[in-house]
Formats: structure tokens, sequence, C-alpha cells
């Protein structure tokens, strides 16, 4: 054993097999070949790994296999990295590409520490995380099926004087209306089914989460983001679920970054050039933030929602809402009078409001017996 080495260990992680690849320090890498998933498999690896230097440093990419490999090994007391896949140095012009080829990869960019490492949640947080994510996909299943209504009615010519808000007055008109063909009456009545279903299915969600949040470590942060105009529980609790703990971030510029709302740059020299946003990081919290922004182009004002989830939060908490109102609003008209596209200025808005999100999870983790940072 060589104690003054480090062993650097690339894992291409798959359902049913791990591609093992490794190397000594800055020596030749060297592949181990295929082992299984099981605990044993793992365990197995370890010590034969351990045998060959005193310090064992993993490395594999985020994928559909979760975190399960990155607790077992951290419990076992090996330093693990879960690496962020879009972000691995790539030579242009590689063509081939095998699971041999990808684990050395990982063993070469560890060692040279070009590799990003992903957030790796608690697994509380994890599972909180399904649960929103499991309201949000019924939230998209209702929304295509309202489409495929409305398309089907479109087809047929069948249209809706009113506003098609699906509100309670076009609802009424939908279940009132029949056709003459008994074979598009069973096809129309299967596509109601099918959206009544899925409400069904989101008010179920969201009962469950309105109940369970109050026992999440983050839920003080939950309440104090609704503060801010345009983000409200479900949207507040979306945004947590995929953000994680914000005291990671040690600026609001990093927060922004990983939201993918910075723009893309493309500078040489003394040329300087900015592109679209970058869209790097998690989708679906971007989306969120995007959507609240959207309140902001409107003149500042505290409506009685707003009011409403004041009730009870901290002083400080409100007034920094309250900025964050004059700011944006400000801010939007003024990018808006310059000629900027309204989705532009919104996408300038949501990196803003971004850093908003920063400084609100900050000062509630600093009020007396907040639990945010307990974990």
């Amino acid at each position: 054993m060589k104690d003054d080495s480090t062993v650097f260990v690339g894992l291409d992680v798959h359902k049913d097999s791990i591609m093992v690849a490794y190397s000594v320090g800055l020596g030749e890498v060297e592949v181990l070949g295929k082992i299984g998933t099981r605990a044993a498999d793992i365990d197995r690896l370890c010590k034969r790994v351990q045998s060959k230097a005193s310090n064992v440093v993993f490395v594999y990419e985020a994928g559909p296999c979760g975190y399960g490999l990155h607790r077992q090994l951290s419990a076992k007391g090996y330093p693990c990295m879960v690496c962020a896949p879009s972000l691995i140095p790539r030579k242009p012009g590689e063509r081939v590409k095998t699971d041999r080829r990808d684990a050395a990869k990982l063993v070469r960019a560890l060692r040279a520490g070009d590799l990003s490492p992903v957030h790796v949640p608690t697994v509380e947080d994890e599972a909180f995380r399904d649960l929103v994510r499991a309201w949000g996909a019924a939230k998209q299943d209702l929304k295509q099926a309202r489409q495929r209504l409305k398309a089907f009615l479109l087809v047929h010519d069948v249209r809706y004087t009113g506003r098609a808000d699906w509100g309670s007055a076009h609802r009424r008109w939908i279940s009132s209306y029949s056709f003459d063909s008994h074979w598009q009456q069973l096809a129309f009545e299967e596509y109601r089914r099918t959206i009544e279903d899925r409400l069904a299915q989101c008010e179920r969600l969201e009962t469950a989460l309105r109940e369970m949040a109050p026992q999440w470590r983050f839920y003080p942060v939950v309440e104090t983001l609704q503060a801010l105009r345009g983000i409200q529980f479900t949207s507040a609790i979306g945004l947590l679920a995929e953000l994680g703990d914000l005291s990671r971030f040690d600026h609001p510029r990093q927060l922004t970054a990983w939201l993918g709302l910075t723009p893309s740059e493309h500078s040489s020299g003394q040329r300087r050039r900015l592109g679209s946003i970058t869209k790097a990081g998690n989708g679906h919290a971007r989306h969120l933030m995007v959507e609240a922004a959207w309140s902001y182009r409107h003149p500042a004002k505290v409506s009685p929602a707003i009011q409403r989830r004041h009730d009870g939060l901290p002083k400080a908490i409100i007034d920094r809402a309250w900025d964050a109102q004059l700011r944006l609003c400000k801010r939007y008209r003024r990018l808006v009078t310059r000629g900027k596209h309204p989705n532009v200025a919104v996408i300038a808005i949501a990196r803003e409001l971004a850093a908003f999100v920063w400084d609100i999870a900050r000062m509630t983790s600093n009020l007396p017996g907040s639990q945010t940072n307990a974990h």
C-alpha cells in the first residue's frame, strides 16, 4: 500500500452494472471491469481499491440511478462526488463512446479538478421533492388533458362563445354538451373523465403537501418567500424542493448561475458579446422563477392576497419584499420603455428576483428559532 497516494475511482453507473476505472495518483488509468450493483459488490470494490492506497475518492455521473451509491460510499467514509454530466469536458471530434472510456474519462477529469459536483439532497429532502414533483407531473397531465379535449372540440367545430378558461361556466357548458354520434360521444366522455381524474389527483397531492409541509425543515423559508409578489405556496414549495438549502450559495450570483438565468458570453480580446441565458441547472426551478417574474410587469402594490400572506411574518421580511416590488416593477417598465421585448425584460426580472429569494432565505435562517440549517 502507498500511504502517500490517492486512488481516483471513476464509476460509469447503469441499472444492473457498474464499469470501474482507477488510477493511483497521477499514474496510468486502469480499467477494473464491470461489477454488480449489490451492496456486497460495492464492499468488494472498496476493499480492492483500498489496498492500493490510503486515500480513495470516487466519482460518478448524476443520472437515473439516483444518489443511493453516493450515500452507500459516504456511509463507509469514502469521499464521493456526483458530477454534472453536461459539464464534463469533452474533446472536439470525439466519436467513440463506451463504458470503459467513460469511466476512464471520469478518473482523468476528477484528478485534474475539471468536474462540477451536483448538490446531493438529504433522504428527507429528496422524499419531499418526490412528492412535489408528483404534484407537478399531475398538473402537467391536467394541462395536456385539457389541450386534447380542446383540440377534439375544435376538430368538430364545437366552439365556446365565452372565455374558455376552465372556470365554472366553461365546465358547465362542457358537461352539458353532447354529440349526435354515439362513438363521438363516448370519446368526448373519456376526454372529460380524464380531466376530472387529473383534477382530483392534483387536489389530493396539494392537500398532502399543505398537510406535510409544516414538518419539513425548510417550511419557515416557504412561509417567508410567500411575502414576495408572484410566489404563492405551490411555487414557494416547488422552488425550495428543487433548490434545497440556499445557504450553500455564498452569493446570489451563484444561485442565478445555477438556475441558468445568467447571460451566455462569447468574448475575445477587446470584444465582449453576451447572448441568451445559459439555461443550465434546474429547468423546473427556472420556470417557476420566470412565471413569478411576470407579476412584476404591473405597478407595485400590496393586494389583499399578498396582505394575507404577510400576516404573521417579521417586519424585516415584509419590508424586503416591498423593496423587491419597488425595484423590479420599476426595472421592468424601464426595460420595456428602452425597447426591450417583454420576454427579455421578464428574464432580467427573474434574475434579480432570484437574488431577493436568496436574501430572504438568508434572513429567515438568521431569525431566532430557525431550524432551516439544523441538518
